[in-house]
Order: C-alpha cells, then sequence, then structure tokens
C-alpha cells in the first residue's frame, strides 16, 4: 500500500494564489520564459540563447555589485564593500562554469544555426562594456559598437565619467595616507589605465608589512581574487570559441581566436600582480 501524499496546505502552505503575489508574478517567469526565440530549427540553438541570456542576469548582478562597492570605498567604507567584491568574484565563477554547458556543443551542431546570428557577437553586449569601464579598462574605441543606442551611448558615458573600481581604491589608499603617487589621483578618468610604477611602489609597502596595513592588504587581495575569476572567464571564453569553431573569424567581424588572445593580455590592476615578482 502506497504512503498518502504529503499535502503542503495541511502545513500551512498557500496554495491558492487567486488576485495574490505568487513566485512566478514576483519572478516575472512568464517573461523570461518568454524571451527564448530561436531564429532556426537547429536542436542547439536554445542552448546558445539561454547561455547568453543568463550570462547578462550574471553581469546584471555583478555590476549591481560594483557599483556599490565603488559607493562604499568612495565613502572610506572599504570593509563593506569586501562582501561585495567577494561576491563579484563569486558571479564570475558561476559564469566560468557556464562555458563547461556550452562546449558540448559540437562544431556541427553550431553550424546549423550560425548564420541566424547574422552579425551579432558577444563583443557587442554592453552590459559587458560596462564592466570592463567599471574596472578600469576604459578602451574608447569600444563605445562605437553602441553609437546606435543613445540610451545605451549615455550609461557608457555616465561610467567613463566615474572613477573606476580600482582608481576609487587608489584614492581610498590615498586618504589612509598611503604614498598614491598625486598624477595617478588626478590622472584623466576616462582613460584606461597604465602600469604606474609608483603604484607598485605602494603597493610593495603594504605587502611587505601586511599587518600594519591589513583593511588595504585585504582590499588588495579581493582586487586580485577578482580579477582571478575574470580572467579565467576570457580564458575559457576563448578556449570554448577555439573548441567550436577553430580560427574563423567572429560573427561580428572581429577576428575570433587572436582577438580573444589580445584580451587575455589585458590586466585590470596590473600593480597587484607585478608586485609578486618584486617582494
Amino acid at each position: 500500500m502506497s504512503p498518502t501524499p504529503y499535502n503542503p496546505a495541511e502545513d500551512g502552505a498557500q496554495m491558492a494564489f487567486d488576485g495574490r503575489m505568487s513566485y512566478g508574478d514576483y519572478l516575472h517567469i512568464d517573461q523570461i520564459l518568454s524571451a527564448q526565440t530561436p531564429l532556426s530549427d537547429a536542436h542547439d540553438e536554445m542552448l546558445f540563447i539561454i547561455q547568453h541570456q543568463t550570462s547578462e542576469l550574471w553581469m546584471r548582478l555583478a555590476l549591481h555589485e560594483l557599483d556599490a562597492a565603488r559607493r562604499m570605498i568612495a565613502a572610506d567604507r572599504a570593509q563593506e564593500a569586501f562582501k561585495m567584491l567577494a561576491r563579484v568574484a563569486r558571479i564570475f565563477e558561476q559564469l566560468n562554469n557556464a562555458w563547461d554547458v556550452l562546449r558540448t556543443m559540437t562544431p556541427a551542431d553550431y553550424t546549423t544555426f550560425r548564420e541566424a546570428l547574422g552579425q551579432s557577437s558577444g563583443f557587442q553586449s554592453w552590459q559587458y562594456r560596462l564592466v570592463e569601464y567599471a574596472t578600469g579598462n576604459r578602451n574608447l574605441a569600444m563605445l562605437k559598437p553602441h553609437a546606435h543606442r543613445p540610451d545605451l551611448m549615455v550609461k557608457l558615458e555616465a561610467e567613463l565619467a566615474r572613477p573606476s573600481l580600482y582608481d576609487e581604491a587608489l584614492r581610498h589608499l590615498a586618504r589612509q595616507g598611503l604614498p598614491v603617487p598625486q598624477d595617478v589621483l588626478t590622472r584623466d578618468i576616462r582613460q584606461t589605465w597604465v602600469p604606474h610604477d609608483g603604484v607598485q611602489a605602494m603597493w610593495e609597502v603594504i605587502y611587505r608589512d601586511p599587518t600594519a596595513y591589513w583593511q588595504a592588504y585585504e582590499l588588495a587581495e579581493k582586487l586580485v581574487d577578482f580579477e582571478d575569476y575574470f580572467r579565467r572567464w576570457r580564458f575559457n571564453h576563448l578556449t570554448t570559441v577555439a573548441r567550436v569553431i577553430g580560427i574563423k573569424r567572429g560573427t561580428g567581424g572581429t577576428s575570433g581566436i587572436s582577438y580573444l588572445r589580445r584580451m587575455l593580455d589585458v590586466e585590470l590592476f596590473p600593480e597587484l600582480w607585478s608586485v609578486r615578482t618584486t617582494l
């Protein structure tokens, strides 16, 4: 004799939602699940769409956390920013894991729907561009793919007018009495970061005596932790593309693999990596 099925209502669970907010209502599940519109009959196009849509959702959260972290650092409340920076690192861990799912798609699978993508490409993601700009890689040439959308240009230009995460960290450390060079504090923040010997010397002071500068040391390691996962994400992007399309050009006209290899050389916080050699 089979047991009587469990009825959650007997434990007080709400079961009627006529006129009341449900799980689906709160999360707008219907809208989310109706946003997948394959343009071909290819089975794997659904995987491709969901992979990129979920990546955009994670990037939205990353931007939310980066915005809050910078505000905390600017207010000299760095300890409160540490949790946010740790969360951004974990977000990129999730984004890294997602490549494992996409890599189940073979070259033969991809060719069945690649033409349907037209000129669309991941490098056109405005949220990804905001992540790059927020963390300091301010390549102004990358505004061009968004020039057809004035609303996006407003967002991107607003980001460029704001100190990056690294700029805010260095300004915070200067206010704490650390020897951040003056030309760094007054630099043109619209421009991408250029490695600075004086900044590396400042980080050396911190790393040679972490006990004396514990909060600054912890901030440095939170930045390195985030960039570690971010660089892994770029590497996994490269290897996934190599596995699926080889050395063909990308759908958006980029050189594909060679473009992604160049991105691997970009360091957001270069002095935090080079200081390890000089210690």
